[in-house]
């Protein structure tokens, strides 16, 4: 604990959460969740074991395949290079990548199962990209994509290769939003301004001055010694472990799902945004910079449910069903009040193994939860999960 106003009993309900959730057979094997204020971290709990079958406990340490929680740490280089003047966030994304400019819509399949493209009507801005309004889409979550990998051989993009993004667009770039591929773009546009690859762009101007030492797109063999395995959950409930492992060496570090690193690390960059872009070490953002990002930058568009279309990787997908949402410069704004307790106007997101976090500015708060679970959207992690961000809130609410 800090010098946290957040009172001792929020630590006895959030070890109650976590010990529940690796208490069922339908749970899950092992979770690790903190949470913290601008501070400092105010909770860590771990629960549960770090791979299925064996002894060796989970612990705050423990090292996560971080999945799209990557995006908001491509998002930050790119605002950075706005800051800069070296990014125009509304100039066609071609500028900087040009062959993001060769890419067409697909407006269905042929009676052969020929994929039928054409030009799409306007380019493809960054800020789109950051919005997830470019076009893109994921398999899992688009049976246009899921049919392309069945029947065109798409690759998919744990692959890490470059032929994994050069998918058509579902629609003409600022039509509508859908979650897919874009920061995966968007990280390749930051390395062609900075002539870097992503893990050195990250790690000079973002990880150093936030004091991040165990986050990376490759696994040390300390970080593999430390890392959760992964599980699949059966249709009957029980977990069945899964061997997996990103590739160590891509073609294309993905700036949108590549990081492996500790909930402890991610804290970290947390603070930064609440603490108007200052790192532990230095400054990431300015204020106005990281004032400006958590907006709406939505035209207009609505964040929708999130449809499971390859079950095995993720059940439908829904933060806070009913109410309004929208997106900021990377992340989820929730626009209404959220039944755990988060204020209109927080920020979060997740990653696909079932990792969840948020970042409210208004009272200064954070947490992530993070499992390594299949498919997205598994009721007992996200059960979990929103039942302790729900703990601090009545923990602060206690408090007031």
């Amino acid at each position: 604990m800090t010098g946290s106003a957040i009172p001792a009993a929020f630590a006895t309900a959030a070890d109650t959460i976590l010990r529940g959730a690796v208490a069922t057979d339908q749970g899950v094997s092992g979770v690790v969740a903190m949470a913290t204020d601008r501070e400092g971290t105010v909770y860590e709990g771990a629960a549960g074991t770090r791979r299925l079958g064996e002894e060796a406990a989970m612990t705050t340490d423990t090292v996560f395949a971080l999945f799209s929680t990557t995006k908001a740490v491509t998002g930050t280089a790119a605002l950075q290079l706005v800051e800069e003047g070296r990014l125009d966030l509304d100039a066609p994304a071609r500028t900087y990548l040009p062959e993001i400019g060769q890419l067409q819509v697909i407006d269905g399949f042929g009676e052969d199962g020929t994929p039928l493209l054409r030009a799409p009507k306007r380019d493809i801005t960054t800020r789109m990209l950051l919005t997830h309004t470019a076009g893109f889409g994921y398999d899992f979550f688009n049976a246009t994509y899921a049919r392309l990998a069945a029947e065109r051989g798409q690759p998919s993009v744990i692959t890490g290769s470059k032929a994994a993004l050069t998918t058509p667009l579902l629609f003409d770039p600022g039509e509508r939003w859908e979650y897919g591929s874009n920061l995966d773009w968007c990280g390749q546009i930051v390395e062609a301004i900075t002539g870097e690859r992503l893990d050195e762009v990250f790690r000079a101007r973002i990880f150093e001055p936030l004091g991040i030492r165990e986050t990376a797109f490759s696994l040390s063999e300390a970080l593999r010694a430390r890392a959760a395995g992964m599980q699949a959950r059966q249709a009957g409930g029980a977990l069945s472990a899964m061997p997996f492992e990103l590739p160590q060496d891509p073609e294309v570090q993905m700036g949108g799902h590549g990081l492996y690193g500790t909930v402890g690390d991610y804290m970290r960059f947390i603070r930064m945004w609440l603490n108007d872009g200052q790192g532990e070490g230095g400054r990431v953002l300015r204020p106005e910079t990281v004032r400006m990002a958590a907006q709406n930058h939505l035209d207009g568009q609505r964040v929708t449910m999130m449809p499971g279309v390859i079950p095995a990787l993720s059940n439908d997908a829904e933060f806070f069903p009913g109410l309004p949402k929208s997106w900021g410069l990377s992340f989820m704004i929730n626009d209404a009040p959220a039944p755990t307790g988060r204020p209109a106007g927080a920020l979060g997101w997740a990653g696909l193994a079932n990792l969840f976090y948020w970042i409210d500015r208004t009272s200064g708060v954070g947490g992530f939860w993070a499992t390594q679970i299949l498919p997205f959207g598994d009721p007992a992690s996200f059960g979990g999960y929103l039942a302790f961000e729900t703990a601090l809130y009545r923990a602060l609410h206690d408090v007031s």
